[in-house]
């Protein structure tokens, strides 16, 4: 099992976290390579990244698509418009579904510039 924070909107327009996950079954992926533990796979549309300098910040913003947002270097804080603030540094990741409504600010907060990988769903 694998947890990763999502952010969502709901029926009002509003902005929440919650925390969800991939599960795993062991899975012959590469034969002859033994099996490993693999999750199920979700339809990708674009990958890229996104680089923020330290001290970068945000005015309420909905999310442009349905991204996963994983953190390569630095450190963000996301509030959500429920007023809910979460932190995500290196390692973390975020499934951003808040493509409607007020949707949530962000900035970089670490001393050093961010460097994520966006995988647009």
């Amino acid at each position: 099992m694998f947890t990763y924070t999502r952010l969502y909107t709901d029926e009002d327009g509003e902005s929440h976290f919650e925390d969800a996950q991939f599960d795993f079954a062991l899975t012959e992926y590469a034969p002859p390579a033994p099996p490993l533990l693999l999750s199920a796979f979700t339809p990708a549309r674009q990958f890229g990244f996104m680089q923020a300098p330290a001290g970068w910040s945000s005015d309420w913003h909905p999310s442009s698509g349905r991204t996963m947002f994983f953190v390569l270097s630095g450190e963000w804080e996301v509030t959500a418009s429920d007023g809910e603030t979460r932190t995500f540094g290196v390692g973390s990741v975020l499934l951003a579904e808040d493509t409607e409504g007020r949707g949530h600010t962000s900035r970089v907060v670490s001393a050093v510039d961010s460097l994520a990988a966006m995988l647009e769903l």
